[in-house]
């Protein structure tokens, strides 16, 4: 059974625990980048999270002048596949960090080697 959603504020409030996990080491790097929330990806309802930009190891020195990174985290799927409030926190957590990890460069099994989903 589907949960009650909980508000933006509240969504919102998960992403930036989630952020908050993330290690120093890592996070300093995060820079011309932001994190979403929006309430579904248009082309693929069911997409829980989704990095646009170019991947940090990808970047070149002269990589400015550019719209930031952005990672979507899409609160209607995330939703529709908890069955609590305790459930969506963790998997909000693993998608912020999933999507985090793209922006780092990381291929999916490192991802699931790091334990981010």
């Amino acid at each position: 059974m589907a949960m009650m959603p909980v508000t933006q504020a509240e969504f919102e409030e998960m992403i930036n625990d989630a952020l908050d996990t993330i290690p120093e080491e890592f996070a300093r790097h995060m820079t011309n980048m932001v994190v979403l929330a929006r309430d579904f990806n248009y082309d693929n309802p069911t997409l829980l999270g989704l990095f646009e930009g170019v991947p940090l190891p990808e970047k070149q020195a002269n990589h400015t002048g550019f719209l930031p990174d952005a990672v979507f985290v899409y609160k209607d799927a995330l939703e529709a596949m908890c069955s609590n409030e305790e459930e969506l926190r963790r998997e909000v957590r693993v998608t912020v960090l999933h999507e985090v990890g793209h922006y780092f460069g990381l291929e999916e099994h490192e991802l699931h080697e790091l334990g981010w989903g």
